[in-house]
This record gives C-alpha cells, structure tokens and sequence, in this order.
C-alpha cells in the first residue's frame, strides 16, 4: 500500500476577512483628498442584483428572463454619534450636493461610488450608545480596485 503524505496546511488563508480596519472615507465640494468619517460601526452590502427582464413567447412552456439593469439600493452606514462627525454629514445633506465615497477593506481592496447624503439619528435605550445612520443614494458606482 502506497503512503500518502499529509502536507501542513496554514487555515489562516481559509478563515476569511476580519472587518477590523475597514473604513468609509468620503470628498465632498472642492475637497481634494478622502477624510475617513470617524465611528463606522456596520457597513452594508455593496452591490446589486440586476432586474429580471421578462423574454417569455407565447411558445414557451416556461418563464424565460434576461439580466437587465442593476438596481442598487441606498447604502445605509452606521456610525457611533459623535456630534462632529454627525454635523459634517448634515451638512452636506443640506447642502442637496452629491459626495463621493470610498470603502476600504482590510485587505487593500477598495471601492467607490457617489451620491446623495441622508443622515439620521438612531434611537435610544437604557445604557446604550447613540448611533446614527448615513444612506448614501447611489448614482454612480461602486466601483473596485
């Protein structure tokens, strides 16, 4: 019987990508470099699935769909409030001006995209931290690097 030769293996190649040190940083107005929006406690997904276009004939004996265009939701970010942070950002909802934004991950990758700004404070409870929540309104984007 022929022996088989068991080599180690590093499992940390295999156990995926902590989010420690990710963070949204965003331009706005004639801002000429990214600021990271400090506070960032959960990112959303990044993404969409494409609309189902309806292809189906009258000979057809089932539904058939192409991919159409993506849809992408607002992004909903959130923050632990700090009332600098949070005041930045209403000010640019106010200002009715899109901002670009850029992701970044822990592992160097990257992604941008731009949009409108809405801010809103979170609520409260007993013993708990305020947190407030940015949906970004998508117009164009993401795109990664």
């Amino acid at each position: 019987m022929k022996k088989t030769k068991i080599l180690p293996m590093n499992l940390q190649l295999f156990a995926g990508l902590l989010t420690k040190g990710t963070a949204l940083s965003m331009k706005s107005g004639s801002e000429s470099g990214f600021t990271e929006i400090e506070g960032l406690q959960a990112v959303p997904e990044i993404g969409g699935d494409p609309e189902q276009v309806d292809v189906t004939t009258l000979k057809d004996a089932n539904k058939k769909y192409i991919s159409g265009i993506q849809d992408m939701d607002s992004l909903e970010f959130t923050f632990l409030y700090d009332k600098a942070v949070f005041t930045k950002l209403k000010a640019v909802q106010t200002s009715g001006k899109e901002a670009k934004f850029e992701l970044s991950y822990p592992d160097g990758a990257k992604c941008t995209f731009t949009g409108g700004v809405t801010v809103k404070m979170g609520s409260g409870e007993v013993n708990g931290a305020y947190q407030f929540t940015l949906s970004v309104t998508v117009s164009d984007g993401p795109d990664w690097a």
